[in-house]
C-alpha cells in the first residue's frame, strides 16, 4: 500500500494552511531581500524557495507567522544568499582561471590582433551605429534586412554604415 508525503510525516491539512499562510506572509519580503543581497532575482527564488524547504523540513505544530518564525526564515534566507555568492564567486575564479589558460590567438596572428583592436573598439561607437555595423559586418545582414530589423530606410542604414566604419577606422587608427 502507497503511502503519502503526509502521512509519512504525519503532516495534516490544518499544517498545510499555516505554510501556506507563512508563505504568503514573508515570501515577498524574503524576495525582495534574497534579490538585493545577490543581485539576481532567479537565484533569489531559489534562496527563498530553499529556507521554505528547511521550514517544512524542521516544522513544528504550534508554527504560525510571528516575530520569532520571521527572523528565523530571514536569518535561512541570508545564509543561503551567502552560500550562494560564495559558490559563484568560486564559478567566476575557475572561469577566470581557465580563461587566462587560454592561448592569445592575436599573439601569433597579426590579423587576428586588428580585430581584437576593432572590436574593443566597438563599444565606443552610438548604439545605432555599433546595432547597423554587428548586423552587417558579423551577422552579414543585407541592406534591406537591416532596415528592416532597425525600422530605418536604406538610404539611412547606408549612411549610418559608411559613418561607423569612418568613426571606427579613426579610433583603431588613434591606437
Amino acid at each position: 500500500m502507497e503511502t503519502t508525503a503526509r502521512e509519512q510525516t504525519g503532516a495534516t491539512a490544518d499544517d498545510d494552511s499555516r505554510v501556506e499562510a507563512i508563505i504568503m506572509e514573508y515570501e515577498a519580503a524574503l524576495l525582495r531581500y534574497a534579490t538585493r543581497m545577490t543581485g539576481n532575482p532567479f537565484a533569489a527564488q531559489d534562496i527563498v524557495q530553499t529556507a521554505f524547504i528547511r521550514l517544512c523540513s524542521h516544522w513544528h505544530e504550534d508554527w504560525q507567522p510571528s516575530p520569532r518564525l520571521k527572523n528565523w526564515l530571514y536569518r535561512v534566507t541570508h545564509n543561503e544568499a551567502v552560500n550562494h555568492l560564495r559558490r559563484e564567486s568560486r564559478r567566476q575564479e575557475l572561469h577566470e582561471k581557465a580563461a587566462l589558460e587560454l592561448p592569445d590567438p592575436a599573439a601569433d596572428d597579426p590579423m587576428e590582433a586588428r580585430k581584437a583592436q576593432v572590436l574593443e573598439q566597438l563599444d565606443r561607437l552610438k548604439p545605432h551605429e555599433k546595432q547597423v555595423l554587428v548586423l552587417r559586418l558579423q551577422e552579414g545582414c543585407s541592406y534591406a534586412q537591416i532596415a528592416d530589423i532597425t525600422g530605418r530606410s536604406q538610404g539611412n542604414v547606408g549612411n549610418i554604415l559608411h559613418h561607423a566604419v569612418a568613426r571606427l577606422a579613426g579610433l583603431v587608427g588613434a591606437q
